[in-house]
């Protein structure tokens, strides 16, 4: 399986009371929920998630800028792709998340943000994550009287977004978009137990 995030394919904990050493092995996700301030807030309250990167994929322009993509003519999505640890939150919870933190019956279009680059798309990385991410858009089904139209489909390359993209919500909890759409949106999920307070 190609990594497209870090070269962080393994680190080894040594314990102070053995001798032999243990692999833990991180693996990554990449999804598209419509705006990626609102993804990477959501996902930074799961336990497991090591790691999340705001950034592009699905396109067909090498290194594309946030305004080349908000035009939609790059083809590419708002995205994140995160690094979590499988021994804590495994692939299928992820997934599972996913569908619950936007609304996956919107084709091109979350709340006010609307075009190709705030699609609903999970790429994925091996077929394993492709049978999962089936099942879990199969399970969501059963949650929506409209059709789901999250697109699967295989990640070819992720470019991270740039540097005052990342850690939006964190840094800027007052301005008027993450107040009025990202906080409501983590007090709804939290309220349902979907992700941790």
């Amino acid at each position: 399986m190609k990594l497209f995030f870090a070269p962080l394919a393994a680190i080894l904990l040594m314990s102070t009371t053995d001798t032999s050493a243990q692999t833990t092995k991180h693996e990554f996700a990449t999804f598209a929920t419509g705006c990626f301030w609102c993804t990477e807030a959501v996902f930074k309250h799961v336990p497991g998630v090591i790691h999340s990167v705001s950034g592009y994929a699905g396109g067909h322009v090498d290194n594309p800028t946030y305004e080349q993509v908000s035009s939609g003519a790059t083809g590419h999505a708002e995205c994140i792709q995160i690094e979590f640890d499988p021994a804590v939150v495994s692939y299928e919870k992820l997934v599972e998340i996913f569908f619950e933190a936007h609304d996956p019956t919107t084709m091109n279009r979350q709340g006010a943000d609307e075009g190709t680059q705030y699609r609903s798309v999970v790429f994925y990385q091996s077929e394993a994550q492709q049978r999962a991410a089936a099942r879990g858009k199969i399970a969501a089904q059963a949650r929506h009287d409209d059709p789901i139209v999250t697109a699967i489909e295989p990640l070819k390359k992720f470019w991270p977004g740039e540097d005052y993209h990342q850690d939006y919500f964190a840094k800027h909890p007052d301005q008027a978009y993450c107040r009025f759409v990202i906080k409501p949106k983590i007090t709804k999920l939290q309220d349902h137990g979907v992700i941790k307070p």
